[in-house]
C-alpha cells in the first residue's frame, strides 16, 4: 500500500530533529543517522521541504535511478546553488544524460587511469617532501602542514597549475564549502570565491590555448568525442571551467578529508594504529598495510555525508511515495553505517573489515566518482609515508576543529604531535 506524506517524521517539529546545516549535527551525525535508519528510513522534513533516504538499500536504488532521481540542479540543498545553472559549479554532476554521459567521455579522454597511475611517484615525491617538513617540527597542523597540501598539489600538478599559486586556490576551494552557524544557502563569500576561481581559471584556458603542454586542461582542450549524429564535438571553455571547479572540491577538499579523518579515527582506536605501525616497522609493505585503513575511514566516516536528487517522475520508498518536484537527500554517511549491511558493529571503527563492495562513499552507477582512484591512491600513498616513519603519533582531540558544510564533513584544523621511527 503507498502512503502520502505522512508522519514519517515531521522534521524538526518531529521526533527526530534533523537539520543539514547544524552545527550540532556536524559535529556527530552518526546519532541522527541511527534513529533515522531505525524509525523514519524516508524521512520528510517540511520546514526544510526535503526527503531524506538513510538505508543502505534505498540509497543503492537512488543511485541507480537516474531516470527519475535526476542531477541536473545540482546536489547540494544551498537554494542558491540548487538550480539548472548548477553545472557551472559542478560539471557533468550537475548533467543527465545524454549530457552527462557525453562530458564524462570528454573528461575520461584526458582524465585517464594511465594519467592517474603515472602520478604515483610524483604524489610520493610531494608526499615525503610535506611530510618531512612534518617530522622535522615534531608538532603540527596535520590539516594546514600536510593534509591540505597534499591533495592541492596533486591537483595543481593535473591542472598545471604553479606552486605559487596552489595556496590561494586552496584558500578559495575552502570558502565554497563553507558554512557559517545559521547560514542556510551560498553565503557571499563563497559567490567571491566562485567568481575568483572563474576568473583563474579562464585566463589559465586562455594560456593553455596558446601554450598546449601534456597537463590535464590541455588534454581536454583537444579532447574529442562523436555525438549520436557521428560529428566531432569537443568541451567549450565553460564546460572546461566547470570541470575545473569540480576537480577543486572533489579533488582537493573531498581527500583532504579523507587524509584527516583516517588520522582522527586511527588516533581513537590507538590498538589497530598500533598493529599497522607494528607491521610496518617489522617489514611489511606499507601502502598494502595502510590499505584497509583507509577503507574503513571510507566506510566509518565519509567525506562526503549527503547528495541531493531532484524528483522528476513520482518515486516509491519503504511504502511512500516522493512526488515530482520534491527533492531527496541520499545519506551515505548513514548508508555506510547501517547494520543490515555491516553487521550489528556498524558503528564501530574496525579496520579490515570487507566493505570493499558495499561502501557508497563514491557513490554508484552512471556518476560514479571519476577520481575515486586518485583520492585512493593520494590517502594510500599519504598514510603509507606516516608508517613508515613514525612509531606513534597523537592528536589533540580538544584543539582539533571542523569544517562545517552540508555535504562534506571533516577537519579545518587538526593539531598533532609525532614520535619519529
Amino acid at each position: 500500500m503507498t502512503h502520502t506524506m505522512t508522519t514519517v517524521a515531521d522534521g524538526m517539529q518531529g521526533s527526530i530533529p534533523f537539520d543539514p546545516y547544524d552545527y550540532d549535527f556536524h559535529e556527530d551525525p552518526y546519532p541522527t543517522y541511527a534513529r533515522l535508519r531505525e524509525q523514519a528510513p524516508v524521512y520528510r522534513n517540511t520546514d526544510g521541504d526535503f526527503w531524506a533516504l538513510a538505508r543502505h538499500h534505498d540509497v543503492t536504488d537512488a543511485f541507480r535511478d537516474n531516470i527519475r532521481l535526476s542531477n541536473s540542479w545540482g546536489v547540494s540543498m544551498d537554494p542558491a546553488s540548487y538550480n539548472e545553472n548548477a553545472e557551472y559549479a559542478m560539471s557533468f554532476l550537475a548533467m543527465d544524460d545524454p549530457r552527462h554521459l557525453r562530458l564524462r567521455k570528454l573528461v575520461s579522454k584526458g582524465f585517464t587511469p594511465r594519467r592517474v597511475s603515472e602520478l604515483a611517484p610524483r604524489i610520493e615525491e610531494l608526499t615525503r617532501q610535506h611530510w618531512a617538513r612534518c617530522l622535522e617540527m615534531g608538532e603540527f597542523d596535520y590539516v594546514h602542514d600536510f593534509a591540505g597540501l597534499l591533495p592541492m598539489d596533486v591537483v595543481s600538478e593535473l591542472l598545471g597549475v604553479g606552486p605559487n599559486d596552489r595556496a590561494y586556490l586552496r584558500t578559495q576551494s575552502d570558502l565554497l564549502i563553507h558554512r557559517e552557524e545559521g547560514v542556510t544557502d551560498v553565503p557571499q563569500a563563497a559567490i567571491t570565491a566562485y567568481l575568483e576561481l572563474h576568473r583563474y581559471y579562464t585566463d589559465l584556458i586562455a594560456d593553455r590555448r596558446n601554450n598546449l603542454g601534456d597537463d590535464l586542461v590541455s588534454a581536454l582542450i583537444g579532447a574529442e568525442i562523436r555525438d549520436d549524429d557521428g560529428e566531432l564535438t569537443m568541451m567549450s571553455d565553460q564546460e572546461i571551467i566547470g570541470f575545473m571547479m569540480l576537480m577543486v572540491v572533489a579533488g582537493n577538499e573531498t581527500t583532504t578529508k579523507l587524509l584527516a579523518n583516517s588520522v582522527y579515527w586511527a588516533h581513537r582506536s590507538h590498538d589497530q594504529l598500533a598493529q599497522i605501525l607494528s607491521a610496518v616497522g617489522d617489514g611489511a609493505d606499507a601502502v598494502e598495510s595502510v590499505q584497509d585503513w583507509v577503507q574503513e575511514t571510507l566506510r566509518y566516516d565519509t567525506s562526503t555525508q549527503m547528495l541531493l536528487r531532484r524528483v522528476v517522475e513520482d518515486v516509491e520508498y519503504g511504502g511512500f511515495t516522493i512526488p515530482a518536484g520534491d527533492r531527496v537527500l541520499l545519506l551515505i554517511g548513514s548508508a555506510n553505517r547501517d547494520e543490515e549491511v555491516f553487521g550489528p558493529d556498524a558503528d564501530r571503527y574496525r579496520i579490515g573489515r570487507d566493505s570493499d563492495r558495499t561502501i557508497l562513499s563514491f557513490g554508484l552507477g552512471t556518476h560514479f566518482c571519476l577520481g575515486a582512484h586518485l583520492a585512493r591512491l593520494e590517502a594510500e600513498l599519504g598514510l603509507a609515508e606516516i608508517a613508515r616513519t613514525v612509531s606513534d603519533f597523537e592528536v589533540d582531540l580538544e584543539a582539533a576543529e571542523r569544517v562545517h558544510s552540508v555535504n562534506v564533513r571533516g577537519f579545518a584544523s587538526l593539531p598533532m604531535k609525532v614520535q619519529a621511527r
